[in-house]
């Protein structure tokens, strides 16, 4: 019974850690964390709701007993962290809450009264010192590949010519094409087919040119990497772009007192050093932004996550990431929206001093929340709230727990209208937060209707000395392999069967009539 309760498989019981030393670690990381130095890869999750301990609890434990016993020592836990509080008193009277005037106005801050058509705006943020950047950098690195790779015959890069502003433009201008006509394959956009046959392609640019600058494309020098000269930004050759962008989004523009922050995901599954995983997004796998937009999706501020060893990361990450991106925006009354992944009483106490409002949800298990919230029992519609040094933190039965904070708002009831049109008392702070919160939301939402962000496969096969393969077998073998994404896909769900991928190979060995075999 021991020998097949461990093995694996799907049907083996989930049974609790009995090892009293990994209890306490789990615990001291639980309920002795105000940062979320130790969540680096949870998803902030901006519709989270606090649930009670009996909602975490479900079928995987093995018997009602167990069940009793983790909720007394979750709830002990709960106790004694927040009975070891100082400093702080939570009192049930309301008090009165801050009142930050706001000292800007939202408008913008370079004149366009004789600047009317959509190009206008478009160079407004895409100036001639920028369009110099891509010019310069890609002329550099694609010298730098011509020397490298030669005059080899066949390779594109061996017809290269440096580029300049015009061209550059044409080429981004393409790229933002491809957005709103979406194909497959880069190549296609160049075909003659008459299923295909998008002159404006064809018309600007050749597919070798464009092809040829997608290559070269850079925004900073390429650093020699050795053991001993390593660069100490993992975004060096990204960072041009994101200080251009930050720096030129504050010179134009001044954003309305309302503002939220939160993280976005960009699409990648190859190999990365700070690639994240966030379940509840829309490309799971990626890299980790941390915006700060206004509630209609404008971005304007955003920085890039690379890892706890970063000048954001590490121990109080949330509120690094928070005074980074509102470095700019402070002692201006500013309100600013977050969820649950950012919020914590500290940081809330630390926005107040630079005159700066903040509501969003709250995690129960965070220093310094009230025992008096974290452990009362509600029924749907109450809430509970205790407030202390001009912050309110409560909790609302809905159909779960809520838990929530803010510095501008007192734990009102007011009647807020959902997306279908009914009528709900929420607490002011949820009705308020439920408003602002989605500009996250709504900039992945623009985005998906212009995606020009496109799948690249590349792979490496070691043919035999005796096997040549000529451009058009190249082509065709381009061709058999993208039609068979049990090769590339990792989704595929033939993508781990040894038996189909090499019976795939085998069919297109014999259209080729070619014998290719892996270096392994």
């Amino acid at each position: 019974m021991d020998n097949a309760l461990n093995e694996p498989g799907p049907s083996r019981p989930k049974r609790i850690c009995r090892n009293s030393n990994y209890q306490q670690q789990i615990e001291h990381i639980l309920f002795n964390s105000d940062s979320d130095e130790n969540n680096d890869l949870t998803d902030s999750g901006s519709e989270y709701e606090c649930a009670n301990i009996e909602d975490d609890l479900s079928d995987d434990f093995e018997s009602e007993d167990e069940i009793n016993t983790i909720q007394r020592d979750n709830s002990q836990s709960l106790t004694n962290i927040n009975n070891g509080e100082t400093g702080f008193h939570w009192q049930e009277e309301e008090i009165e809450m801050s009142n930050f005037p706001f000292t800007k106005q939202n408008e913008l801050l370079v004149s366009m009264e004789d600047k009317q058509n959509p190009i206008d705006y478009f160079f407004l943020l895409f100036d001639d010192n920028f369009i110099n950047l891509l010019v310069h950098e890609t002329n550099n690195y694609a010298e730098t590949e011509f020397l490298r790779v030669g005059g080899a015959p066949r390779s594109r890069i061996s017809t290269w010519k440096p580029t300049d502003n015009e061209e550059m433009l044409t080429f981004i201008a393409l790229i933002i094409h491809t957005g709103t006509i979406q194909i497959n394959r880069l190549n296609d956009y160049w075909k003659t087919h008459h299923l295909f046959n998008f002159s404006c392609f064809s018309n600007y640019m050749s597919r070798d040119r464009f092809l040829n600058l997608m290559r070269c494309f850079h925004f900073a020098p390429n650093v020699e990497t050795n053991d001993q000269n390593i660069p100490d930004d993992r975004l060096y050759k990204i960072r041009p772009l994101i200080t251009y962008f930050n720096n030129k989004m504050n010179t134009i523009y001044y954003p309305k007192k309302e503002l939220s922050l939160d993280e976005s995901m960009v699409l990648w599954r190859g190999r990365l050093q700070f690639r994240q995983y966030i379940q509840n997004k829309r490309h799971k796998y990626g890299i980790k932004l941390y915006m700060l937009t206004e509630p209609q999706g404008l971005i304007k501020q955003f920085a890039v996550y690379v890892g706890i060893f970063d000048d954001l990361g590490g121990k109080g990450h949330a509120a690094n990431v928070v005074l980074h991106l509102m470095s700019e925006k402070l002692n201006n009354g500013h309100a600013l929206y977050m969820d649950n992944f950012y919020n914590s009483f500290d940081l809330a106490s630390k926005l107040i001093e630079k005159n700066t409002f903040c509501t969003g949800t709250l995690r129960l298990n965070r220093k310094n929340t009230p025992k008096d919230v974290v452990m009362s029992k509600l029924k749907k519609g109450e809430t509970v709230a205790r407030y202390s040094q001009g912050v309110m933190i409560g909790k609302w039965k809905d159909k779960r727990d809520v838990a929530y904070i803010s510095t501008e708002f007192k734990n009102n009831m007011i009647l807020s209208k959902n997306r279908n049109g009914k009528e709900q008392l929420k607490p002011e702070p949820i009705s308020n937060y439920n408003r602002f919160m989605s500009g996250i939301d709504r900039q992945d939402q623009m985005n998906s209707y212009y995606p020009f962000t496109r799948k690249t496969v590349r792979w490496k096969m070691t043919p035999k000395s005796n096997v040549a393969f000529t451009p058009e077998e190249d082509s065709k073998l381009i061709e058999l392999v993208s039609n068979h994404p049990c090769l590339f896909d990792l989704e595929n769900q033939f993508y781990r069967n040894i038996l189909v991928k090499e019976n795939v190979w085998q069919q297109i060995s014999d259209v080729l009539k070619k014998t290719v075999v892996d270096k392994d």
